[in-house]
């Protein structure tokens, strides 16, 4: 009696779907990775912490004022007492939801302007000249000039924190879009001219539903690798208004607030300066090479071995 072999058709795995593929272009890349994981640590500290180590970052202690690192306080004191680490878990969360924020509107900005200019020529001329002009400004002096103009009245109209978030969400997002525009405009240049958008004209297909449905998709690599970056920009922008004492007050910390307020203290407490700064950089860096591993992953000229 002969064994007869059933052959079955092949059931398509994870590794065949498009996150598969890209999940195995992503880990491909070491610092990608690495990013992610220090990204996602970073996450956890911020929002998560809190809840572990449960001292109010905004509680004074003078008796413990200026000490360094011990098991009641893992990252030291301040001048006045506050938990370091408190401090440091509560200026990430308003830092990251600046970021994020701010991103989300430059992004939104630069992906509008970049799609309108590549794809209606007629639109592309005083776009691109709308694009220079922003980038010609000198952006920190404007900055400047924003926040002095109308912090007082958003600090009126919604309070002292929530309009400080709002106009530091503001000016950042609105001076941040054009590089994403730029990057946009050129993908969707050389997406037009594919046949596949010249069937879908040819078609009768109306203008939006082409954007929508061919236009987007195929730019989204460029949208997402400006996204991560766009969080990274945004969060050093934010620390150099707050590291100026423009950005929110003093009891609303930030990272850029505890490296302002930490910059007199530096001989006596140096962890002040340190512990924040050392947020900064982790999270710039991590979202850096994460955006890296995303361009990619995304790159199909890469192939998956």
């Amino acid at each position: 009696m002969t064994d007869i072999a059933l052959t079955t058709p092949k059931v398509a795995t994870d590794a065949t779907t498009p996150f598969g593929m890209f999940w195995r272009k992503f880990r491909r890349h070491k610092g990608g990775v690495a990013g992610l994981i220090v990204f996602t640590a970073i996450l956890l500290t911020v929002y998560v912490g809190p809840l572990i180590h449960t001292i109010d970052p905004n509680k004074i202690d003078i008796r413990a004022k200026n000490q360094g690192p011990s098991l009641a306080h893992p990252f030291g004191t301040d001048n006045l007492g506050h938990d370091m680490l408190a401090q440091v878990m509560a200026g990430g969360q308003i830092s990251l939801a600046v970021g994020i924020t701010a991103m989300l509107l430059a992004l939104l900005l630069g992906t509008l302007v970049g799609v309108l200019s590549g794809y209606f020529r007629r639109l592309d001329g005083p776009l691109m000249r709308l694009t220079d002009l922003f980038l010609a400004l000198p952006l920190l002096p404007l900055l400047l000039v924003i926040i002095m103009l109308f912090r007082d009245t958003l600090r009126g109209a919604f309070g002292p924190e929530t309009g400080i978030f709002i106009l530091i969400v503001f000016v950042i997002g609105i001076t941040s879009w054009m590089h994403t525009a730029r990057i946009v405009r050129g993908d969707v240049l050389a997406v037009k001219s594919q046949e596949f958008i010249i069937a879908a004209k040819s078609s009768g297909m109306r203008e939006y539903r082409i954007v929508l449905r061919h236009i987007l998709p195929n730019v989204l690599s460029s949208i997402m690798v400006s996204a991560t970056l766009g969080i990274a920009a945004a969060i050093i922008t934010e620390s150099a208004l707050s590291f100026l004492g423009l950005g929110f007050p003093s009891d609303f910390p930030t990272w850029g607030r505890l490296l302002f307020d930490g910059a007199n203290f530096l001989q006596i407490t140096p962890s002040r300066v340190i512990w924040p700064g050392l947020a900064i950089s982790l999270t710039v860096l991590s979202v850096n090479y994460i955006g890296d591993a995303i361009r990619d992953a995304l790159d199909p000229r890469t192939q998956v071995h």
